[in-house]
């Protein structure tokens, strides 16, 4: 633990998700140099400080308790010290607590710090051989049934590939929700234990990696669903370009953006729209 004599400031640090090796030299400094590190669960980071040779004190800061710990944290910080936090893996906020504490330091106009480190939703979109390049993190769905159900619905036409936190104990029941609400083939992956000695990733349509949960799964799971195919555009007749136009003209559109909107949705170009119209 280093003294400091600037102003204090609030460390956000990314740990491990199962292999310890891959605490960032960073990451392990600035557990070392901090006053005090906030835990989600203070014996497992006992774990990963001992793997680094650290001794710093440490403070639960959990789902449960984060509101009320948040304005003691916040006047240690204010006081200038380093208060690093932490989540029983990953990056703290993402689907872990840190959120709250991150946006009240700010309002606070206190200084924030974020340490890069591994996070499962990206490891496993790696993993997937799914499209990468636009994608959306959904975290855990509902537990109720009827929430779930109505989420995935939501989701149904995202086109982006989507990632899901699972919990093994459900996973079955989730991944029977997304072949039902996104198609049975739909391509998916199913990794679990991710940087662990057992790590795992199931590749296939939603249907085959439902059936295979269903016989149990082990593990922390992060579920990547490609997302929806894009729609097959319109066959539209040169009559029924123009009353489409005349339509959105009708609801307030004017010409030139009526025409662009016919034009994309019947997947041809402006211009053949724009010829309809003046015929028509």
């Amino acid at each position: 633990m280093g003294e400091h004599t600037g102003p204090g400031r609030l460390v956000v640090v990314g740990t491990p998700i199962g292999n310890l090796e891959d605490l960032s030299p960073r990451a392990a400094r600035a557990l070392a140099e901090a006053d005090v590190v906030a835990a989600e669960d203070t014996r497992r980071t006992r774990v990963l400080l001992d793997h680094i040779g650290v001794r710093v004190p440490m403070v639960s800061h959990h789902e449960h308790n984060e509101d009320e710990r948040i304005p003691s944290l916040l006047a240690r910080v204010a006081a200038g010290d380093v208060v690093a936090v932490v989540s029983d893996a990953g990056v703290p906020g993402l689907a872990d607590p840190g959120f709250r504490l991150v946006r009240a330091a700010l309002e606070a106009g206190l200084a924030v710090e974020a340490v890069p480190g591994p996070a499962a939703a990206l490891q496993a979109l790696v993993l997937s051989g799914l499209p990468m390049e636009r994608f959306v993190f959904e975290g855990f769905l509902p537990r109720k049934a009827v929430a779930r159900r109505e989420r995935l619905a939501e989701l149904a036409s995202e086109p982006r590939t989507l990632v899901f936190y699972v919990s093994p104990h459900r996973a079955d029941d989730d991944l029977a929700a997304m072949a039902e609400a996104f198609g049975a083939d739909r391509p998916a992956a199913v990794a679990r234990e991710l940087t662990k000695l057992h790590e795992e990733v199931w590749r296939g349509p939603l249907s085959a990696l439902a059936a295979r949960a269903a016989e149990g799964v082990r593990g922390e799971v992060t579920v990547v669903v490609a997302g929806a195919p894009a729609a097959e555009p319109e066959e539209l007749t040169e009559v029924q370009l123009v009353e489409r136009v005349r339509a959105l003209v009708a609801d307030g559109s004017t010409k030139k953006d009526a025409i662009a909107e016919v034009a994309r949705a019947a997947g041809v170009p402006k211009r053949v729209v724009y010829d309809a119209v003046v015929r028509g």
